[in-house]
């Protein structure tokens, strides 16, 4: 199965250090049955983008837990992972969030989506927004949005390396 993992571009380094994403657990997104009745219209490529939006939220917050020490660039890895090593949720607040109960190796990803350099002072203000946003603020969830309004650019593999020294 194709699952979305939230990351951050020093986690990202890091695993390239090791050859693998972990420790495990680790949490991703995929188009998992949950998701797929709740976006019923959505066609596969739909369902798939709903997974990396919802990775690249969870991006967002991983770095305003770190207290933007890291660079403030929202990163989702795409892994292929066997169906055996996921837990999906039946909630319709998890609708798309899995658990993986062991690392990935580097050798099942597929990509990497990462923000835009022109990216980085939105992102940088829905850091400093998130906490107000969650509180119900509406300008604060707008700051968050302006974020949210950027792609995420794709990566391949083996840019990876490149992407890490920009």
């Amino acid at each position: 199965m194709r699952v979305y993992l939230p990351c951050t571009l020093p986690e990202l380094a890091r695993a390239v250090e090791s050859g693998e994403l972990g420790p495990a657990p680790l949490t991703g997104y995929a188009v998992t049955p949950a998701l797929t009745e709740w976006y019923a219209s959505g066609d596969a490529e739909e369902l798939e983008y709903v997974a990396l939006t919802e990775a690249a939220r969870a991006s967002l917050r991983m770095l305003v837990a770190d207290g933007g020490a890291t660079a403030p660039r929202r990163v989702v890895v795409v892994a292929e992972v066997p169906d055996a090593a996921l837990s999906a949720g039946t909630d319709l607040e998890d609708r798309g969030r899995v658990r993986l109960g062991e690392v990935v190796p580097l050798a099942k990803v597929a990509a990497v989506h990462v923000d835009d350099l022109q990216a980085i002072a939105d992102v940088e203000a829905a850091i400093a927004a998130l906490p107000a946003a969650d509180q119900g603020d509406d300008d604060a969830r707008f700051t968050v949005d302006g974020a949210e309004a950027h792609e995420l650019m794709w990566y391949a593999t083996q840019e990876i390396p490149d992407l890490l020294g920009s």
